[in-house]
């Protein structure tokens, strides 16, 4: 089954990374897209939305804000992204203040710390705007609703299946994560920690690592040849992580260990399908990041309009996505993962 339709966003993501580089340069970390240029938000009556993913520059994020910024036009919404360049707790706090300032009606977050952005987040749920996290939650005491991509311990099921498929059952494999405050990526490296533990057939399976490229590449790459050098026997990496999985893919792809160390995660078809065709990944799973951006829109939207709260049983228009219910703890998912190999990379682009 083909995720949602990339036809429309894959062509922006291009514009979103080059606008994000230009402006950030030019602002010191700051960057703005939107529907209606510069300008303090909301100064013609047109409602406001604003996208602070973890960092700018990323494809993944420029996927996800593909989906934010064709989730806004179809709900009327001028939008910006704002955000920095380095994925660091505290980085995001001065873009929150920014949108506050500008009297922004949504505020969507993808955290890089759950409880570093929890006061400027409040200050601007005081001064009237609605708070959406998606891809990694803050506290929820922060924020209104939560778009998540997937079940959070499905995403460590899948990964875990994956490798362990690769190498036998049995081996040790090591984790190469993106930042260690990362809310989503340690709430999937708890699961995998706990499945590992309590499932018979993982009892052959040892975590021995766990280091973190702090969704850089180069470090992500330099991480890579630290496990494999400390760990000469290593049957497997997982990196929960695009950029993390995509940099191993390339150190691995042109080392001694592509075809005896296997590597899965988290990646981006169009990131990794060299190394899917080149035999240095067997398969690999994601959702559709476009989903989140587009979804969390919508969700925004419903928050400013009062048809929901955030509450578990509320339910909200999502465009192409139909009716989306809100679940316990202010959770609304959007859709299952989906592996990535040989026989299907190419049905998908993004």
């Amino acid at each position: 089954m083909k995720l949602f339709s990339t036809s429309g966003r894959g062509r922006r993501v291009g514009t979103f990374a080059a606008v994000a580089t230009v402006v950030a340069l030019a602002a010191t970390g700051c960057a703005t897209t939107g529907n209606g240029g510069g300008g303090e938000a909301g100064g013609d009556g047109t409602s406001t939305i604003a996208f602070l993913p973890k960092q700018l520059n990323n494809p993944y994020t420029d996927v996800v804000l593909g989906g934010g910024e064709d989730g806004a036009k179809e709900i009327g919404y001028d939008s910006q992204v704002l955000g920095p360049l380095e994925a660091s707790a505290s980085a995001q706090i001065p873009f929150i203040e920014q949108a506050t300032q500008e009297g922004t009606n949504v505020i969507v977050i993808a955290a890089n710390d759950p409880d570093a952005v929890g006061p400027a987040l409040q200050t601007a749920r005081e001064a009237g705007a609605k708070i959406v996290a998606f891809d990694s939650d803050t506290n929820p005491d922060y924020r209104d609703i939560f778009i998540s991509q997937v079940v959070a311990k499905d995403v460590a099921l899948i990964q875990l299946e994956i490798i362990s498929e690769q190498i036998g059952g049995s081996g040790d494999i090591a984790i190469l994560s993106a930042t260690a405050t990362a809310t989503n990526q340690n709430e999937w490296i708890k699961f995998m920690e706990e499945e590992l533990e309590s499932n018979p057939d993982y009892a052959d399976i040892h975590l021995v690592a766990k280091v973190y490229g702090d969704d850089d590449a180069d470090k992500s790459f330099q991480e890579t040849q630290g496990l494999l050098s400390s760990y000469p026997d290593l049957a497997g990496i997982i990196s929960p992580t695009t950029v993390g999985i995509a940099a191993a893919a390339k150190y691995i792809s042109t080392s001694d260990y592509k075809g005896k160390v296997a590597l899965t995660g988290l990646g981006l078809p169009n990131e990794m399908r060299e190394f899917v065709k080149d035999g240095t990944v067997q398969e690999f799973a994601l959702w559709d990041p476009a989903q989140l951006g587009y979804v969390a829109a919508f969700a925004g939207k419903a928050l400013v309009d009062g048809t929901i709260t955030g509450a578990e049983g509320d339910t909200f228009d999502a465009g192409e996505m139909g009716e989306i219910t809100v679940g316990a703890n202010g959770v609304a998912i959007v859709g299952p993962p989906t592996r990535f190999n040989a026989e299907n990379i190419d049905d998908y682009d993004f």
